[in-house]
């Protein structure tokens, strides 16, 4: 499907260094995390990974393979003024052959990010990280795509009617939409990176019909009021009051370092804007921008969870 689609979506598939995937867990939950798409033009599928000791990027598409991929962020994609675009599709889990899986995954990694080259363990010793390096694949095989280009309000809707985005569904069946859960704000001294470190993140929703839509909002703090204020969405977007996830994340042009965070919460009207009411803040698997000892210390906690989780994992297999 993807080779029909304009030539510079192909290159964002291909370039860009992270896109935004989300998916949809048991209580109706989106959930949406960075990831290194992994794309050849004209293929059936973008790919993405995750490793054996946190499988639930892969678990919550097994459950239920509705999914979605935004292409918002840039940063070392080497191209000039690309189109932000978000792809809705199925997801297909691929853990089969975790060795084969492994062997893509180091090459194709240092091959996309050849900055990470240098952070990687020496072959033998990776033996110790297979929490990290046995890999699951999820294939996306794009459903719906939508093209943002610049100055344009509405996007580019291929492979579906354009009425269908400006009433914010379409034509398949609703799906049962999780409400909001009406619980006091849970606040996270992190949550003040948003609107300073990070004036934008992305915000997603799951939409009528189930699958996830995703897009990048501007973000600011308040604090007295607990909320989250969210700036002006690009119309057709599905809001309704529910569940939602903000998530915020930048790294490195070459990928020297990574950081990422969200938020999980309520979606709630607020005048004629939206807020976002804080019920979790989760901090992803980060590299920041510190010393390869600061890191360690900063992941030890997290790296001895995914060991025991990768061990289980294995049980299962």
């Amino acid at each position: 499907m993807t080779g029909s689609l304009p030539q510079d979506v192909q290159q964002v598939f291909d370039r860009f260094i992270t896109t935004e995937y989300t998916t949809v867990d048991r209580r109706g939950q989106p959930i949406t995390w960075p990831v290194t798409p992994y794309y050849e033009p004209g293929a059936e599928c973008i790919d993405v990974t995750t490793g054996l000791g946190y499988p639930k990027k892969a678990d919550d598409a097994a459950a239920n393979p509705k999914v979605a991929l935004l292409f918002s962020d840039p940063t070392g994609a080497s191209m000039s003024d690309p189109p932000t675009v978000l792809v809705q599709g199925t997801g297909a889990v691929d853990d089969r052959d975790l060795d084969a899986n492994r062997e893509r995954y180091t090459r194709e990694s240092v091959e996309k990010l050849p900055a990470a080259k240098s952070m990687l363990p020496p072959g033998p010793i990776q033996r110790l990280f297979d929490w990290y390096f046995k890999r699951i694949y999820v294939h996306v095989r794009p459903e719906r795509v939508y093209v943002w280009r610049a100055g344009a309000q509405e996007p580019e809707l291929l492979d579906a009617h354009l009425e269908e985005v400006r009433s914010g569904h379409n034509e398949e069946p609703d799906a049962p939409h999780a409400g909001p859960r009406a619980k006091e704000p849970s606040w996270d001294s992190r949550i003040e990176e948003l609107g300073q470190r990070y004036d934008s993140a992305v915000l997603s929703v799951v939409a009528p019909d189930g699958f996830p839509f995703s897009v990048r909002v501007p973000v600011e703090v308040d604090r007295r009021a607990g909320r989250i204020r969210l700036g002006s969405a690009p119309p057709g977007l599905p809001l309704s009051p529910g569940l939602v996830c903000l998530t915020a994340h930048d790294h490195a042009p070459d990928f020297a370092w990574q950081r990422n965070f969200q938020v999980r919460g309520d979606l709630v009207e607020d005048g004629e804007a939206w807020s976002l009411v804080p019920s979790k803040l989760i901090g992803g698997f980060e590299m920041p921008p510190t010393s390869t000892i600061a890191r360690y210390r900063q992941n030890l906690s997290k790296v001895m969870r995914f060991r025991r989780i990768a061990k289980r994992e294995l049980a299962k297999r």
